[in-house]
């Protein structure tokens, strides 16, 4: 099903056509595994080196490579955007955001780990060169700093589909949906939105989101806003979509948020491309919201799936909504 043009805002509507899939890994322990609390950086970073070893033909200097535009490395973890916004400065990339909020630390052997892998628009066809990544981190490299050793063994789409069957991917149930699917999805299971409602948002990973000049210490509506429409934008441009949403909604009312509870928190990560130890800060925590409009209750509904702020690709910024009666 999609959402009739009719039920939504036009140009929210376009903004939205951005294509993603997500599915859910499941990969179980070899042996008994120490794991850091925080597994995305891990995660990543082994995709990112397997890559590396087997498709890097120079030195790993990405910035004076001479094959850097037919790099699979590049296309897969850096993907260029069709339409570069102007603030966008760094090589970081659009295309993909990985899940994992399973902060135990010690396993067993047999024991099971999932997280979720979103690839969005022409990232979603490197697929199988990340799952193989993943594979081979499991059988040769391993995560954390005991290299815990894993086999993939389970695929699922966003309707429980295997997509992994006796280690064949059967692609049949690689099932590219849009944003706007998610919406039409996640409104058909929610109570109907009334002036009645208030609206709580949790946010499950850190937010890092830097505002008029400053990073934020509290939730401000404003700010969460935009940085929604900004993210809608990125992944517009990514997927070639020329639509200016940065100013869409800017005479609308904004929601007032009523009640907040947040706290400073952040995760350890080392980078191999820079060679440095860093930590990655942003808060967490709720805000109940009051006032919200069909339209602005769409665009929380997108920002759910897409992540907003800095980090996003370690999944960073990632939030849930929940309706409450007055």
């Amino acid at each position: 099903m999609r959402l009739d043009r009719k039920q939504m805002d036009k140009k929210l509507f376009d903004a939205l056509q951005i294509r993603f899939v997500k599915v859910r890994f499941r990969i179980t322990f070899n042996e008994n595994s120490l794991l850091p609390k925080d597994k995305v950086s891990a995660i990543r970073g082994g995709i990112g080196e397997m890559l590396l070893r087997t498709n890097c033909v120079r030195d790993r200097h990405c910035e004076n490579c001479d094959f850097g535009t037919e790099c699979i490395v590049q296309k897969t973890m850096y993907s260029k955007f069709e339409i570069k916004p102007a603030f966008v400065t760094t090589g970081g990339s659009a295309g993909y955001v990985l899940e994992c909020e399973n902060q135990q630390e010690s396993f067993k052997a047999g024991e099971k780990l999932d997280f979720y892998l979103i690839l969005f628009g022409k990232a979603i066809v490197y697929f199988y060169q990340l799952y193989q990544a993943v594979s081979m981190l499991g059988s040769q490299e391993g995560i954390g700093k005991y290299h815990a050793r894993f086999l993939v063994t389970e695929i699922k789409n966003m309707e429980g589909e295997n997509i992994l069957k006796a280690s064949k991917l059967d692609m049949d149930n690689y099932v590219v949906h849009m944003v706007y699917d998610y919406i039409l999805f996640k409104k058909a299971r929610l109570p109907a939105l009334t002036k009645k409602n208030e609206v709580m948002m949790f946010f499950d990973t850190p937010l890092t989101l830097k505002y008029q000049k400053s990073f934020l210490g509290e939730f401000r509506m404003d700010a969460l806003l935009n940085a929604i429409k900004r993210r809608i934008y990125i992944l517009d441009c990514y997927e070639g979509i020329d639509l200016d949403f940065l100013h869409w909604g800017e005479n609308g009312i904004i929601p007032e948020i009523i009640c907040q509870d947040h706290y400073l928190t952040g995760i350890h990560r080392y980078s191999s491309r820079k060679d440095e130890k860093m930590v990655l800060r942003g808060i967490k925590g709720y805000a109940v919201l009051t006032g919200i409009s069909d339209d602005v209750f769409t665009l929380l509904l997108a920002g759910e799936l897409i992540h907003i702020g800095k980090n996003t690709s370690f999944g960073f910024g990632r939030f849930h909504l929940k309706l409450t009666d007055d």
